[in-house]
């Protein structure tokens, strides 16, 4: 911890990524003016600052480092923020007692922390902190190549088991949240990290009691990172709780017929209904596992959502069409909670793209921006703010070009 004391970042991360990953909370939690935030594994606390100083937050930071919190106490006196951030020195994966009751915070805060009690368990321990509507903002150290380098494995393995966006989101869907988006942190990110600590590692006195082994570890760090900085990143997701009022599964047999009624009656005509059971013959675009339905409480299909495969430039993509609620079940938000359980089930079967033509004051909600911003256009007119798209995994380059449906959409 010595070699560590006094650098801006423990992880990487920047001042940047922190303002995108809170535009992304406060677009998907609407948070409050003075938003309620706990900042767990804060270190020296740039992120706590960011937040009470930018988003008015009154945060509370929490570390087990009583010299990271004595730093973060100076730069708030500094920049006249004593009020406005309260600094806890408690372990974050046991927190208990005043001001750790549940429901206290509208936004839990982890940059690059939760690897030191696991992903999994810090989702599961921290969730029952979110008031109503809440947001969890949490990093996660992850694979990002589909076959990761031996180098890079005989490093991560021994020390943390890395998983992939499929099984983190997985392991967030499991532990009862929605995932509302995710961020892969760019390589500037790492620099501003790693610079710091490299000239670091220059200048401390390898004499001191246990540095020598503490640069040891340091430079190898660093230096599998140059080497293999193309197989794991930093990928910042923002969660919120799931809505319990709908029970969201993929749909079974029993349900082909009450999906046929609910798109038949929440449209005008059963053009939808009948784009799905042709759908369900075209073995090219019905994919496993990504036809959705929201329950009611009496057991009944109150809203569904479809998955199929598309592509854009001639690289596989999917498309969301149709989105249903039966009328009787309409602006109660199960169309929202089948849509983002759905999108999950995507990320989780290891989608990267997913297109939808729709009404572009709903669909934003869920992250989908005009299409035409990643270069991906349809092939007939349409205006553009309603053709969008929602990147799933932003590890590797997205396909481009013009969006080709299955023969079912007609078009």
């Amino acid at each position: 911890m010595t070699l560590h004391r006094g650098l801006p970042r423990q992880s990487p991360g920047s001042d940047a990524t922190t303002r995108l990953l809170l535009s992304l909370a406060s677009r998907a939690g609407r948070l409050p003016d003075r938003p309620r935030v706990l900042d767990l594994g804060c270190g020296p606390g740039r992120a706590s600052l960011l937040l009470a100083g930018e988003a008015g937050a009154r945060v509370t930071a929490v570390d087990l480092y009583e010299p990271f919190l004595d730093e973060l106490r100076a730069a708030a006196g500094a920049r006249g923020l004593t009020d406005s951030i309260r600094a806890v020195n408690a372990d974050m994966g046991t927190l208990a007692g005043p001001g750790f009751e549940d429901g206290s915070y509208d936004l839990v805060w982890a940059e690059g922390s939760a690897y030191s009690i696991g992903f999994a368990t810090a989702l599961e321990r921290w969730r029952r902190l979110l008031a109503p509507g809440g947001v969890l903002v949490v990093s996660e150290i992850e694979w990002t190549a589909p076959q990761p380098s031996a180098g890079a494995r005989a490093f991560w393995d021994p020390q943390y088991a890395l998983g992939t966006r499929s099984s983190n989101t997985a392991a967030a869907v499991a532990a009862g949240y929605d995932v509302l988006a995710t961020y892969l942190q760019p390589e500037s990110d790492w620099d501003e990290y790693y610079g710091p600590l490299g000239a670091r590692n220059e200048s401390a006195d390898p004499s001191v009691p246990g540095m020598a082994e503490a640069l040891a570890m340091s430079r190898e760090e660093i230096e599998v990172r140059r080497e293999h900085a193309g197989d794991y990143g930093y990928t910042g997701y923002v969660l919120r709780p799931a809505d319990t009022r709908w029970r969201t599964r993929p749909e079974t047999p029993a349900d082909v017929a009450a999906v046929h009624a609910v798109n038949a009656a929440a449209f005008p005509t059963e053009a939808e209904a009948e784009l799905v059971e042709e759908l369900r013959k075209d073995p090219a675009a019905w994919l496993a596992g990504l036809s959705y339905v929201a329950e009611a409480p009496d057991g009944s299909v109150a809203a569904y959502a479809l998955i199929t495969r598309c592509h854009v430039g001639g690289a596989p993509a999917v498309a969301l069409a149709p989105v249903a609620v039966a009328p009787r079940f309409q602006r109660q938000g199960a169309g929202a909670a089948v849509t983002r359980a759905v999108l999950d089930a995507a990320r989780v079967a290891g989608e990267r793209l997913v297109l939808v033509l729709g009404h572009p004051e709903y669909y934003p909600r869920f992250g989908f921006t005009p299409a035409s911003g990643l270069g991906v256009r349809a092939g007939f007119e349409v205006p553009d703010e309603a053709m969008m798209a929602l990147v799933l995994d932003g590890a590797g380059e997205l396909p481009r070009g013009e969006i080709r449906y299955p023969a079912a959409f007609g078009v």
